[in-house]
């Protein structure tokens, strides 16, 4: 094990098994303090990393006294695992709105789109990306990260079905197998270049199709 993953590990040593927000904001203003508070925990961890980040730091930058936010999350960790979900939200929903407003497009088209979503969505805040990527390994939500994968491969399957792929579920497994770890891979050593990560996630994925 790295150096890093025992940092991340040494962090993730808890008492709490599933480190979830404590409530959820329903009211307007809520919801908005809800969202600082998570955004300036994205900034530090950015900028500092694991080492700099614990919830007064955060309540600091956020501009909230540490009470309010112990309202809402009980420790570091719930921060943490909220994070991710909101990252993982925001990919599949974007996801699910290309395929939703662009019914009549080709396939090629919609894979495209799709491809540049997922690779803006890792490079835009790399350093976000790469921590909150290696930190779901330690943090034991394996079945929030079943779910993301299942609800990924079913609305791309139901895409590839549309088409008259065949195998789709599987196709959808290899296809997002394919663009996770060349995407990770990517954001793991340090790429910037968008477009240049985008043009090789297509050839693998249309070479890739071609075959099918």
């Amino acid at each position: 094990m790295s150096h890093y993953s025992h940092l991340i590990l040494a962090f993730f040593t808890m008492t709490e098994t599933f480190p979830n927000p404590r409530k959820r904001p329903r009211q307007a203003r809520s919801v908005i303090t809800f969202d600082i508070i998570l955004e300036a925990a994205a900034r530090i961890l950015e900028s500092d990393g694991f080492s700099g980040f614990n919830t007064n730091i955060v309540a600091d930058t956020a501009g909230v006294s540490i009470g309010s936010l112990y309202q809402y999350f009980p420790s570091k960790n719930a921060l943490i695992v909220e994070l991710i979900r909101r990252e993982r939200d925001q990919l599949y929903n974007s996801v699910l709105k290309i395929i939703e407003q662009n019914e009549r497009l080709d396939l090629k088209t919609l894979l495209k789109m799709i491809i540049e979503r997922a690779v803006f969505h890792q490079l835009s805040r790399p350093n976000l990306a790469l921590i909150l990527e290696s930190a779901s390994i330690f943090i034991g939500k394996d079945y929030e990260e079943e779910s993301f994968q299942y609800k990924l491969e079913e609305i791309l399957s139901n895409l590839l079905s549309k088409f008259q792929i065949t195998n789709a579920l599987k196709t959808a497994r290899d296809i997002i197998a394919i663009s996770k770890g060349m995407i990770n891979t990517a954001g793991m050593t340090g790429e910037f270049d968008v477009e240049d990560l985008q043009r090789r996630v297509e050839r693998a994925i249309y070479g890739y199709l071609a075959l099918i």
